[in-house]
Parts: structure tokens; C-alpha cells; sequence
């Protein structure tokens, strides 16, 4: 599962390059969604007008709900000191869940608000998706 964070929401939005070919990619491969927490979604349209709508016109973007659980938890870690709203979010979606198998890989623009053992990935990153 690839999830995107505030950032990296934001950067898709503004037509980061490796980013929208990323999406591009996705679109044509069955089953394969770039998945952005519902409170990432909300920060990075706080910070950017439209950047909602930009990212939600690619067909292989979906938003990951705040559940009941997932708002539990959530506030959970914000309250451990994890971090804020939309960074908690991104966390607790590349937490291991049931109805995903496999590593989930945080794409993000601050890889430093993560704890470690989350696998995140600088979307600036030279080799993010195989690029050198």
C-alpha cells in the first residue's frame, strides 16, 4: 500500500512530476491506489486551496476514511506526542491492518515525523521509483 502524506498530498497537487507519473502509472494497473489519510487530505486543502479537488481527479487516488477505531487511535498518538492530526493519520495508515497484506511505504516530504521502522520514502528522494 502506498499512502501520501500532507506533503506529499500538496505536491501531487501541484504537479510534482514523479509524483502525478507515480498516479499516472497506478491508473493502469488494477488494484493499485495511492491511498491519502482523510486528515492529510484536510491539512494539505487548509494550506492549499483546490489541492483536494486536483488530487481526487486522479482515478487512482482514494482517501482513507477516520473511523471510529481509526479516530481512537489517532487521537491516541497525538496524544502520546506522535505528532499532529494529519501526521498521526498517515501513521496509523501504514500501521499493518487485516484488509492489507504486504509492507505499507509512507511517501512523504518530512521523513524525519516519522518514528522509526515506518518505511517512508522523501518524494525528492533520487531514487524514489527506481530513478537515479
Amino acid at each position: 500500500m502506498i499512502i501520501l502524506d500532507t506533503g506529499a498530498t500538496r505536491a501531487l497537487a501541484n504537479g510534482h512530476k514523479t509524483l502525478n507519473l507515480l498516479a499516472a502509472n497506478m491508473a493502469h494497473t488494477p488494484g493499485d491506489l495511492l491511498r491519502i489519510p482523510a486528515l492529510c487530505l484536510m491539512q494539505a486543502e487548509s494550506e492549499d486551496a483546490d489541492a483536494g479537488d486536483r488530487v481526487l481527479a486522479f482515478s487512482s487516488v482514494v482517501v482513507d476514511d477516520l473511523t471510529t477505531v481509526s479516530a481512537v487511535t489517532v487521537g491516541t498518538m497525538i496524544r502520546d506526542g506522535y505528532g499532529g492530526p494529519d501526521t498521526c493519520h498517515a501513521l496509523y495508515c501504514a500501521l499493518p491492518r487485516a484488509e492489507f497484506t504486504g509492507m505499507s511505504i509512507l511517501l512523504t516530504t518530512r521523513e524525519e515525523a516519522y518514528p522509526p521502522g515506518v518505511v517512508t520514502v522523501d518524494i525528492d528522494s533520487p531514487g524514489m521509483l527506481g530513478f537515479h
